[in-house]
């Protein structure tokens, strides 16, 4: 499976059980197992770098297991095949989103300007506030 360039999942990395859904579908829920649910094995994965893994490893959640792997269910459609496909393409979205790196944040200062009207907006309000007091006779 190709996510990006860089990135190829191969096919021991992933292993897909199905069981039978809840929800719509009559009595073929009863009867055909249509839920997916797909297992990564992101820990022992050589084609993910350990940046992107710690970023996987808090982007995936809950879903990242004690072992390494992140476990997918998907039970959307009535279809297995979609479920399949849902299920893998789930798996490639989260991998691309954790394969780039955040931003860093620079510093940055209030102008001169913004001080200014910030401190002379307190004092006019401090003005009003402190008119409101008791009128003396």
């Amino acid at each position: 499976m190709r996510i990006n360039d860089d990135i190829t999942i191969e096919d021991w990395e992933l292993t897909e059980s199905f069981t039978r859904a809840s929800g719509p579908g009559g009595q073929n829920v009863n009867k055909v197992s249509t839920a997916v649910e797909l297992r990564f094995e992101a820990e022992r994965s050589p084609n993910i770098s350990l940046p992107i893994k710690t970023r996987l490893r808090r982007l995936a959640g809950r879903r990242w297991t004690a072992d390494g792997a992140i476990v997918l269910f998907v039970q959307d459609t009535r279809s297995q095949a979609r479920n399949r496909e849902l299920a893998r393409e789930r798996l490639a979205e989260l991998i691309t989103k954790a394969s780039v790196a955040p931003k860093r944040r620079i510093k940055t200062k209030p102008t001169y300007g913004s001080v200014k009207r910030r401190l002379k907006a307190k004092k006019e309000r401090g003005e009003v506030k402190a008119l409101r007091g008791k009128v003396d006779e």
